[in-house]
């Protein structure tokens, strides 16, 4: 008959058990994949395999009887690290999202709201237009294998441990948010220069020519200076996308 003691099923699981918990929250808050679109059966399988593939380079983790309060305190370490993983990312994307919502509104095409299913809020088409392209950018680099990467480096560089919020005291993920606008406005910059000068020259019209109707000719050469600047400016978007994704997920490493 075979038998197992207590000692040899915990440390059997304990190897697994704080992986898994922790990639599955960052499969909870990860772009794309965290999406309602993702059922949860598959990102409960894909933190079960990435707990089970990353078991050779992972350190040596702490057998702690799962019904001790010791274990509470493991359980929210690993899912406070795992959110804060899939936050970082989730604020590059906001970051690209903030540049279409600011470009938007200097083109007049936040007049254009919808309400998103996935992320059950209103949008605009121009964010929602740099949300998906980029969200398709993300998977085109490999974006997804830098995510999963660095989880499995969060394991060396935040071990587990007792103290759930030394994590939060090391990198502060607060200040994470200043990225938003910053590289938003990076990314905005070129068009609303663009824009701004556009708006100058119908000013000028309009004072030079006052019998133009300025507002009748002016929304269809903005939006039209607007759609020709986003398609000349598409391709630069991946440097400072790719610049705040590793900036960001070098605090896990």
């Amino acid at each position: 008959m075979i038998s197992f003691t207590e000692a040899e099923v915990l440390a059997w699981m304990n190897p697994l058990v704080w992986p898994f918990l922790r990639a599955l929250a960052l499969f909870t808050a990860l772009p794309v994949l965290g999406t309602r679109t993702v059922p949860t059966r598959v990102r409960i399988g894909l933190a079960a395999l990435i707990a089970f593939a990353a078991q050779p380079t992972l350190p040596p983790m702490p057998v702690v009887p799962l019904d001790s309060p010791l274990a509470f305190l493991l359980v929210a370490q690993q899912v406070l690290i795992g959110l804060s993983l899939g936050f970082a990312v989730r604020v590059a994307f906001a970051a690209v999202e903030f540049a279409g919502e600011t470009i938007g509104l200097q083109m007049g095409l936040n007049f254009a709201g919808f309400f998103d299913p996935v992320s059950a809020a209103a949008g605009t088409a121009t964010s929602r237009f740099y949300g998906t392209t980029i969200a398709w950018l993300f998977i085109v680099i490999n974006g997804h294998l830098l995510v999963i990467a660095a989880l499995v480096q969060s394991f060396t560089a935040f071990p587990v441990g007792p103290e759930p919020f030394a994590f939060l005291k090391q990198t502060l993920p607060h200040l994470w948010a200043g990225e938003i606008f910053s590289t938003g406005l990076w990314i905005a910059l070129p068009l609303m220069a663009m824009l701004l000068f556009v708006n100058l020259v119908l000013g000028a019209i309009s004072r030079v020519a006052a019998q133009i109707n300025i507002f009748a000719i002016g929304f269809p050469i903005t939006l039209g200076v607007g759609l020709l600047g986003i398609f000349l400016t598409l391709p630069a978007m991946q440097a400072p996308f790719t610049m705040v994704l590793e900036r960001l997920l070098a605090n896990f490493q």
